[in-house]
């Protein structure tokens, strides 16, 4: 080999370097790099914990850090009554609160995972969405249900997260004529409910999977219609070794 083929060779990999922990994780390297065997482990999801109800996150061997998420449950859209012609407010959809966390010193955490909002009746509000948590880590509350035959509900908060998503707010309910469709407010995980027909005598409709809120019912003849549920809330738990 020339002299002048083994410099270049050694110029070559003075460029190289083992990308660190946080560029391995995040994929973020951006000059040429070493991937070895544990930074490309390190950079892929070893399993994954999903929980659609109440449980407990318990640290699999070998998980230093995970990437967390947290969605509440979406508010209920309210009623409308047969004495007028008017759609109820929409429930407002969950909070969402995301983050990476260190998990070398932790065993187990309490998951709580939050309840849709009930629909509201006829004549009445609809239901709050439940709070989601991660133990005392990170955690989102829920949407609010939105009034009958009036304003939409306030969306959830995320809090304790890198990235923390409030939940949109209910569309506001009254004479669907004037624009006001009382649809369900969108979380980070899920679609508010649609608007009802705004010519039509229908009950609400149910926000999505996760977090969404419901819609409100519209009256438009002589028949009282309840709003649309909220959907429920949802913890995911990336890890990493």
């Amino acid at each position: 080999m020339s002299r002048r083929s083994l410099g270049s060779i050694k110029r070559f990999q003075a460029k190289l370097a083992v990308p660190s922990q946080a560029e391995a994780e995040a994929g973020t390297a951006t000059t040429e790099r070493v991937w070895t065997a544990q930074r490309v482990k390190q950079a892929f999801v070893a399993s994954v914990q999903v929980f659609t109800g109440d449980g407990t996150w318990t640290k699999p061997t070998g998980i230093s850090r995970v990437r967390a998420v947290v969605v509440a449950g979406g508010g209920g859209g309210g009623g409308s009554s047969a004495s007028d012609d008017r759609v109820g407010g929409g429930g407002g959809g969950g909070g969402y609160s995301e983050e990476f966390i260190d998990v070398s010193g932790t065993a187990s955490e309490t998951v709580t995972v939050g309840a849709a909002g009930a629909a509201g009746t006829a004549t009445g509000t609809g239901g709050t969405g439940g709070t989601s948590s991660l133990g005392s880590l990170l955690s989102a509350t829920g949407g609010v249900g939105g009034a009958a035959s009036s304003g939409g509900g306030a969306g959830g908060a995320g809090s304790g997260g890198d990235i923390n998503i409030p939940g949109q707010v209910g569309g506001t309910g009254g004479i669907p004529t004037t624009g006001k469709d009382g649809r369900g407010g969108s979380s980070g995980g899920g679609k508010g409910g649609g608007a009802t027909d705004a010519n039509g005598n229908n009950a609400g409709n149910a926000g999505a999977l996760y977090g969404g809120g419901g819609s409100g019912g519209n009256r438009i003849v002589t028949t009282s219609r309840a709003g649309g549920a909220g959907a429920a809330g949802i913890v995911i738990v990336w890890e990493y070794s």
